[in-house]
C-alpha cells in the first residue's frame, strides 16, 4: 500500500482535473482513468538503501523502480533536476533481449594453465538470450502511461530544466502531441534527427529506416543553454594554409571594411551543432563502452544533450535509464545524477559500469509490494506459472490473463495487474467499475465468478461493499492478493563453499571457494535452448548443446563480499566480475586472469553475494 500521494503540482486548482488546465489537442481512450490518477497524485513508496558506492556527498542515485513512484519519492525529497534525457519504450512491438554468455569452466582454465598452454580468446562463446522486456503495446495504454510518467517527471523538474525524449517513427509523432500538451507548444525547441550508421538493405515498396527522433522542451522560457560545435568538416580545412609555426591561417578579405585579416584555425570554435545528428555512430560491438544491452545508446550522444542543456554540478535525470548511459556520461563530465528502471539487469549493468568509472553513488529500491523477477515481462511469465490452473483461454477478451477450470464453476475467468503498466497497480472504484460494468458483461452467460488480483487496493472493505451495493450482475467477485504469489517468483540459487584464512603472501587474507553452484532458474533457460537447438538442428547444423560442468561454476557471473555488516545495506568491501571471455574484473578494473573459483578478502567477510549470468542475485551469511 502507498504510504501516501504525492500531487503532481503543489497547488491543483480546486475542484478541478488536472488534464483540464491544458487545452487538449489530441482525444484517446482512458481520458477520464488518467485523470482520476492526475487528481489523486503519484503513489509514494517507502524507499529502501541497497548499497552506498562511496562518500556520495553530491547525493547520486541508482534506483529500482517506476519512474512516477520516483518521481513521488524525489518530490517528497524537495530535489529538482536540472536535465532529464529518456529513452523509453518505443511501442515498437518487438520483444527485447539480453544474450546470456556461458563463462569459461575456472577448472579448465586452471588445467590449461599448468600445462602451460595458451586459452583461446577468441573461442565459441556458448550463450542463449532471455528477453529482458516487451515492448509489445495498445496504443492508447502507451499514451496514457506516458502521459502520466511525463507529467511525473515535469513535477520534478527544475524551472530552468529541459527535457529530451528519445523515440522513433512507431509512436514519436503521437507522444510529440502530448508533449505540446504537457511542456506547452511555446516550450518546444528542436526535434532532432538522429541519423545514425546502419548497413542499408533493401526494403519492400519504401526507403530504409535510418534514424530516431529526440524532441526536447523546456520548463521555462528561462533554461540552461550551451552551444555546441563539431570540428571542421575536411573541406573546410582545405581552404587554410600553415604557416611557419604550423599553425593554419587564411586571408579573409572584408571589402567592406576595407582589407583583410588573418584568420587562424585553431580560433574558430567550429561548425554549429544543428537539429541533424549524422555525426554520431551508434554503439560499435567492439567498442570499450559496449555494455552488451540490447537498446544501448552511444556516449557521444549523451556527451552532446547534457553539454548543451546543463553546467557542472547540475542533477541529471534519467527515468527509462536501460544500459546507464545518461548516468555514466553525467559523472564523467561533472553533473550529479539519477538513474531510475524497472528492470534489474539495467540496474546491475548501470552499478558494475559506475562503480568501473569510481562514481559514487546510493543504490536504492522502491518497496512498492513488487517482487519483482528480474524484469516486469519474466515476472508475469513466473505468475502465469504460480497461479494454480491458470490457463490461456482464447475465447476470453484480453482483459482477462487467462482462466481456471472448475469443476462445479466451470470456467472461472482471472484478471492479473500487467507489471508493464503501472497505471494496473491499484485496485480502486475506478478499476472496479470497470470490471464490473465492462468486462464482466462481456463475458459468456454461462460465467458464475471471477478472480481479481491485485497489487495494492485503496480499502478492501471498501472495494468489497462497492461489489456487495452494485446490483448489475449475479456473477461472484472473488478478491486475491497478488503479493502472496509474487513472495514465490524468486528463489535462490544453490552454492556450496568453504572460507578459509590463508596466507600466500606476507599479508594474510581469506579465501572464499566456491565448491558447486546450481540454478535451476539459469539451468531451466539452458535446458530450453538445447530443446531448441535439437529441434532445429540439420545435417549441416549438427546438434551442439550447452553442456554444464557438475560444479557449475560457469553460471556464475560476479561476487561481492560484505566485511562490515552482516545485515541491512551493502557493503562491497571488495568484489570481482568474470566477463564474457573468463576474465577477472576486479573492482571495476580489467585484467586477463582467468577466474579460479574463488574471492579472496583482506578482511574477515561475514556475508558473500552471487550474482549468476542471468541476473539473480543470492546472498549467503557465512
Amino acid at each position: 500500500m502507498a504510504i501516501k500521494y504525492v500531487p503532481f503540482f503543489p497547488e491543483p486548482i480546486e475542484g478541478q482535473a488536472l488534464l483540464d488546465n491544458f487545452k487538449r489537442t489530441i482525444k484517446y481512450k482512458g481520458t477520464n482513468e488518467v485523470n482520476g490518477k492526475l487528481r489523486r497524485g503519484m503513489p509514494l513508496y517507502d524507499m529502501e538503501k541497497q548499497e552506498t558506492v562511496g562518500t556520495n556527498k553530491d547525493g547520486n542515485m541508482v534506483i529500482r523502480g517506476e519512474c512516477v513512484s520516483a518521481c513521488a519519492y524525489l518530490k517528497e525529497q524537495n530535489i529538482q533536476v536540472d536535465l532529464v534525457y529518456i529513452d523509453p519504450p518505443f511501442a515498437s512491438g518487438a520483444d527485447y533481449a539480453k544474450k546470456v554468455y556461458i563463462r569459461r569452466n575456472p577448472k579448465v582454465a586452471e588445467a590449461i594453465e599448468k600445462a602451460e598452454l595458451e586459452l583461446e580468446t577468441n573461442e565459441e562463446f556458448r550463450a542463449f538470450e532471455e528477453t529482458m522486456y516487451g515492448d509489445v503495446w495498445d496504443k492508447e495504454k502507451y499514451l496514457n502511461w506516458m502521459y502520466e510518467n511525463l507529467m511525473a517527471i515535469k513535477s520534478v523538474m527544475s524551472e530552468t530544466a529541459s527535457i529530451y525524449v528519445h523515440l522513433d517513427w512507431h509512436i514519436g509523432h503521437y507522444v510529440k502531441i502530448l508533449l505540446d500538451e504537457i511542456f506547452g507548444e511555446d516550450y518546444f525547441l528542436n526535434e532532432i534527427v538522429w541519423s545514425y550508421f546502419a548497413f542499408k538493405r533493401k526494403t519492400t515498396k519504401k526507403f530504409p529506416q535510418k534514424h530516431d527522433v529526440i524532441y526536447s522542451y523546456t520548463k521555462s522560457e528561462n533554461y540552461i543553454w550551451n552551444t555546441q560545435f563539431k570540428p571542421h568538416s575536411a573541406e573546410y580545412i582545405k581552404r587554410f594554409k600553415t604557416d611557419e609555426n604550423g599553425r593554419k591561417y587564411r586571408d579573409d578579405v572584408n571589402p567592406t571594411a576595407g582589407g583583410s585579416r588573418i584568420i587562424y584555425l585553431d580560433e574558430i570554435e567550429g561548425d554549429i551543432v544543428d537539429s541533424v545528428w549524422s555525426d554520431i555512430p551508434p554503439v560499435n560491438p567492439v567498442a570499450s563502452e559496449r555494455e552488451d544491452y540490447a537498446t544501448q545508446k552511444p556516449e557521444a550522444l549523451l556527451e552532446r544533450i547534457i553539454n548543451a542543456s546543463s553546467s557542472s554540478n547540475m542533477l541529471v535525470a534519467d527515468f527509462f535509464g536501460g544500459s546507464g548511459v545518461t548516468a555514466a556520461v553525467a559523472n564523467k563530465l561533472g553533473r550529479r545524477f539519477i538513474h531510475c528502471d524497472i528492470g534489474i539487469n539495467s540496474i546491475q549493468t548501470t552499478r558494475d559500469r559506475l562503480v568501473a568509472d569510481k562514481a559514487e553513488f546510493e543504490q536504492l529500491e522502491i518497496k512498492d509490494g513488487v517482487s519483482l523477477y528480474r524484469n516486469p515481462v519474466q515476472t508475469m511469465q513466473q505468475i502465469k506459472k504460480l497461479i494454480p490452473g491458470l490457463k490461456n483461454e482464447d475465447s476470453l477478451d484480453s482483459f482477462w490473463e487467462g482462466a481456471i477450470s472448475d469443476s462445479k464453476l466451470g470456467t472461472i475467468p482471472v484478471y492479473v495487474p500487467n507489471l508493464m503498466d503501472s497505471t494496473t497497480k491499484l485496485l480502486d472504484e475506478v478499476l472496479m467499475n470497470r470490471i464490473l460494468h465492462d468486462a464482466v458483461p462481456d463475458l459468456d452467460s454461462n460465467v458464475k465468478k471471477v478472480i481479481v488480483y491485485y497489487i495494492d487496493i485503496t480499502d478492501k472493505t471498501a472495494i468489497e461493499k462497492f461489489i456487495n451495493d452494485d446490483d448489475s450482475t449475479t456473477v461472484e467477485i472473488e478478491l486475491r492478493d497478488l503479493k502472496e504469489v509474487l513472495d514465490d517468483v524468486a528463489v535462490e540459487d544453490y552454492v556450496d563453499l568453504c572460507c578459509e584464512k590463508v596466507q600466500e603472501s606476507l599479508i594474510p587474507e581469506y579465501k572464499i571457494s566456491i565448491n558447486k553452484f546450481i540454478s535451476d532458474r539459469v539451468n531451466q533457460k539452458i535446458n530450453a535452448f538445447n530443446q531448441k537447438s535439437f529441434i532445429n538442428s540439420s545435417e549441416k547444423k549438427p546438434y551442439n548443446p550447452i553442456v554444464i560442468s557438475d560444479e557449475g561454476l560457469e553460471l556464475i557471473e560476479f561476487l561481492s563480499v560484505d566485511s562490515t555488516s552482516s545485515d541491512s545495506e551493502w557493503h562491497s568491501d571488495g568484489e570481482i566480475k568474470i566477463d564474457k571471455i573468463g576474465y577477472v574484473v576486479k573492482n571495476g578494473v580489467k585484467t586477463k586472469e582467468n577466474w579460479d573459483g574463488s574471492i579472496r578478502s583482506e578482511k574477515k567477510p561475514l556475508r558473500l553475494k552471487i550474482r549468476n549470468i542471468c541476473g539473480d542475485e543470492t546472498i549467503l551469511i557465512l
